[in-house]
This record gives C-alpha cells, structure tokens and sequence, in this order.
C-alpha cells in the first residue's frame, strides 16, 4: 500500500501531520506513506488579518486541490483552521484525540511577568475580546506568522506577550514557552483547537484510520462547527464554542457577538449522539436573545 500524505510547509504543520504518518505506519507496517508538503495562500500573505483576506479557506485550497487531482491521498489539517463549509467531495475520514484546547499566555524570554505597556499580540478577534475583559486598557495589536517567527517578534520587543494555542506550543517542543495556560471558563478557546483532522478523497478507506480516529473527539467537534457556522462564525468573526463528553452527555459552551457589540457566553447540555444540533440550538437561542437585546435598546 502507499499513500501520500500532504502538508502545509510550516514546522508546525509537519509535525502534526507526522503524528498521523506515524499512526499509519504502526497500524500498517508495510506501508509504503511519503509526506508532500505544499506553501498554502494563507502561508504567503503575512502583512493583513486572515479576515482580510479571504478567511481560513486560504490555508487549504492548495491542499485540497491536490487532493481532487489525485497528488496526494490524505491531507492533514488543524481543525480550527478548516472552513465551516467543507468541500463534500473531501470528507474529513479522521480526527485525532484532542492535544490540550486551551489558549496561552507567552511571555518574550526571560520575562517574569506581563507587561502591559507593550500590546499583546493576538492573530483573532475572540481573543482580542477575551483579552481586553481580562485586562482592561491593554492594547492588543495582530500578529501572523507562523509560530517561531511570532515567537522571534515577540523575543525583539515588539510585543509585551502572545496568545497563542496550547497545543501548537506542546506539539513543537515549546511548552516551556508557557507562562500561563487560560482556563477554558476564563478563555473560551476556537472551535476544534488542538484537534487534528484528515481529509481524503469520498472513497479513501476509513478503516486505514480505524485505530487513529477518535469518536468522542469528533461528536464535540461536530458539536463546536454547528455551533460556529450557525453563527456564520469565520475566522474573521469572534465566535467561539467548547464542548467536553461527559459519558453519553455532550456539555458545549459558546461565546456570541450581539449586534451591539456585547458578547457572553452561555452553556447547553445534552446527549452526546445529538451534538451536532445540541451546537445549532445554543447558537440559535443566543442569537435570538441577542437580537432582542439589540431591539430593545434602539
């Protein structure tokens, strides 16, 4: 058997899709799995915000092109960077387990605590708004790159500190990098943060993946996307969502933008099979008392 597995060219991008090459080959010996890495759109434009831009479909469209065109067989992909409106030729085939979904506090080399003369560099809006109640009247300013060249300008001075995903940091090594982990209830992570997916082609074989998905994993993850896309939450949109499995329950908390501007976080409950529309109902319900919210005031 070969297979082709395709990757963004990024440090970060590798090393996850290694974990995937890695379960393969433990699963099937014999196989013969070459890595192909590819520079996405999203990798070359690095002056404007992802919202700027076009949004998270700029970091696929090569990949799945190479995908319909038969270059590669699987890609892989961080979840969280996946449009909510996948291409339904390519099914995600596969989710890993879930590294650590919380976001982290990164501070330049050497520094003990926060400072808040510099701004925090931040690449999304929901963390921009979660950053600004946490520590009002800091400056929050974005940053792209990927995460050694964000680490590099936050090491020159340019910022007081990052956020930046937990599990990017662990999966390269740079853990020690972590001053402080945010607790989910104090910062409401991206839907789907620290899960891997696989993408293939409608008639790859899912059992080649068998013992690599994780079912639980993917019913919050499912759980999550309705809730965003519901709320038509891009990335350039600060909308959020978390969800654990609790046994047969599904416990999902999301973060929406009013009209107005406010924002909050509420939470739903419910069996862990009906996730998807547990996701939709709490996304609908917000929207609905934010948009009364809204009415009332004008």
């Amino acid at each position: 058997m070969k297979l082709r597995v395709g990757s963004r060219e990024s440090r970060l991008a590798v090393v996850q899709t290694q974990i995937v090459i890695d379960a393969l080959r433990r699963a099937h010996p014999d196989a013969q799995i070459e890595l192909v890495t590819m520079k996405t759109t999203g990798d070359k434009i690095l002056d404007r915000t992802l919202d700027k831009v076009g949004g998270k479909g700029l970091f696929v469209k090569e990949l799945d092109q190479a995908l319909l065109e038969g270059r590669v067989d699987l890609t892989v992909h961080s979840f969280k960077d996946m449009p909510m409106e996948p291409d339904p030729r390519l099914p995600i085939v596969a989710v890993s387990p879930r590294e650590d979904p919380r976001d982290a506090l990164v501070l330049p080399q050497g520094a003990q605590s926060l400072d808040l003369s510099k701004p925090i560099g931040c690449a999304s809006l929901r963390r921009r708004l979660q950053l600004e109640a946490l520590y009002p009247g800091c400056t929050v300013r974005p940053v792209r790159g990927n995460v050694l060249t964000r680490l590099q300008k936050l090491d020159a001075g340019e910022y007081g500190a990052l956020v930046l995903a937990c599990a990017g940091l662990k999966r390269l090594g740079l853990e020690g990098r972590i001053h402080r982990p945010y607790p989910t209830e104090e910062m409401l992570p991206a839907a789907c943060q620290g899960v891997l997916a696989v993408q293939a082609r409608a008639d790859f074989d899912r059992s080649l993946l068998a013992g690599f998905h994780d079912p639980g994993v993917y019913a919050c993850a499912l759980c999550e996307r309705a809730f965003v896309r519901t709320l038509d939450g891009g990335c350039s949109s600060p909308v959020a969502a978390y969800a654990v499995c609790e046994g047969q329950q599904i416990l999902v908390r999301g973060l929406y933008v009013a009209p107005d501007g406010s924002w909050s976080i509420r939470s739903a409950q419910g069996p862990a099979a009906q996730g998807e529309e547990l996701g939709l109902q709490l996304a609908l319900a917000m929207k609905q008392e934010g948009c009364e919210a809204h009415g009332a005031a004008r």
